[in-house]
């Protein structure tokens, strides 16, 4: 299963928590549950780091451009 835009990835997530919340999984669907939320999570993460570094990559030619104005 594909993991969809950062919202898309999160309200799965909020949505694979709510249903912990509120008691709504049952034993078979725990570990599925469990193991989605977990692929969840690290894509986003990769997606962070993979944000920061282009962050970090580019801010140095903004500063650049903003001082020769």
């Amino acid at each position: 299963m594909t993991i969809g835009d950062w919202n898309e990835a999160a309200s799965e997530l909020n949505a694979i928590v709510a249903s912990f919340d509120e008691g709504e999984v049952s034993v078979d669907d725990l570990f599925v549950k469990l193991e989605r939320a977990t692929q969840i999570i690290e894509s986003l993460e990769a997606r962070l780091e993979a944000t920061k570094a282009k962050v970090e990559e580019l801010a140095p030619r903004i500063a650049r451009v903003a001082e020769e104005q």
